[in-house]
């Protein structure tokens, strides 16, 4: 069975070997696929492994010996799921692997927009500290987290795990989800509307997938209700918010500060409104990258593969 790879290199830089999958069949890896390539070198896969090669329904209608798609990732907006499902072709996607690993960066957003680490060490490395009259200084607001409210759109595996984190921080969560379940252990905590969460927290940070129905949802008036000292948090997907609304909020002091692992456009087009807005930390999609969570999603990816082949395909979204 012939497997293939339009764009394997951000899961396996050389750190990552493909042998759990190219175990399972005939493997060809492409670390990028351009979108007028994407026919000619899938045309003859039974499997198509993607991460951010999109498949569209004139796409899937081209590849006519096409079986099963997974997606490198647990994001699957990159394929036509309802066009897949009425070729009967199932799509999978990781669900679970970098749970750990985006919480754990959200907090690295956090904590630098309220330290402000790295531009306090080049300072030092520029000699202002040699040259200080006093034993130490701060060029900008030091911020503790503690009694401050986390507010989390999207309480799944993520949320969740950054609410834990907040709570260890001795922060009250907040959250907002479109089926909210089970309640967690720690407390303070509560459930709120989106409108709510936006405008009680200090920190909002977002969860959610992107759907048609929410896509920009984060725009002017939802901003207009956080308070001004808040920081706006966004490691799930760019097109979440529209970009030129916050940016506007942010130039107009009407946040404290924002931090984006992901944009609309990936990469970053050069006219972004948010490169350069004022206090905005902009990372470039790491957020799932440890060696250890690519791991995990290499692992998952041939379980994935192997449950199709055995005929019990597992993680199908469609």
């Amino acid at each position: 069975m012939r497997i293939v790879v339009l764009d394997g290199y951000t899961l396996n830089p050389g750190d990552n070997p493909w042998d759990e999958v190219a175990a399972l069949g005939e493997l060809t890896v492409y670390d990028r696929t351009p979108r007028d390539r994407i026919v000619e070198r899938a045309r003859d896969a039974a499997i198509i492994l993607t991460n951010k090669t999109p498949l569209s329904a004139e796409t899937l209608g081209m590849l006519p010996n096409l079986e099963f798609i997974t997606v490198l990732a647990t994001g699957y907006n990159v394929v036509d799921v309802a066009a897949a499902r009425a070729r009967g072709i199932p799509v999978s996607n990781v669900p679970v692997y970098g749970t750990e690993s985006v919480a754990q960066f959200v907090f690295a957003l956090v904590l630098e927009l309220c330290h402000h680490v790295a531009a306090h060490s080049a300072s030092v490395e520029r000699g202002d500290w040699s040259n200080s009259a006093d034993f130490c200084y701060w060029n900008t607001p030091l911020i503790e987290l503690a009694g401050k409210r986390m507010g989390i759109i999207g309480f799944g595996r993520i949320g969740r795990r950054a609410g834990e984190l907040a709570h260890a921080f001795g922060m009250e969560v907040l959250a907002s989800d479109v089926s909210p379940g089970r309640d967690p252990a720690y407390a303070p905590f509560a459930w709120r509307s989106i409108e709510e969460v936006f405008a009680e927290a200090d920190i909002v940070t977002l969860h959610c997938p992107q759907t048609p129905e929410n896509a920009g949802f984060v725009n002017a008036a939802l901003l207009g209700r956080m308070q001004r000292h808040a920081f706006f948090i966004n490691t799930a997907r760019g097109g979440l918010v529209n970009e030129t609304d916050l940016a506007d909020a942010l130039n107009r002091g009407a946040i404290a500060g924002a931090a984006v692992d992901v944009v609309s456009s990936e990469p970053i087009a050069p006219g972004n409104p948010l490169a350069g807005a004022r206090n905005c930390l902009i990372t470039p999609h790491i957020a799932w990258a440890t060696l250890a969570a690519r791991r995990r999603l290499m692992k998952t990816t041939a379980e994935n593969i192997a449950g199709f082949i055995q005929g019990t395909p597992i993680n199908v979204v469609n």
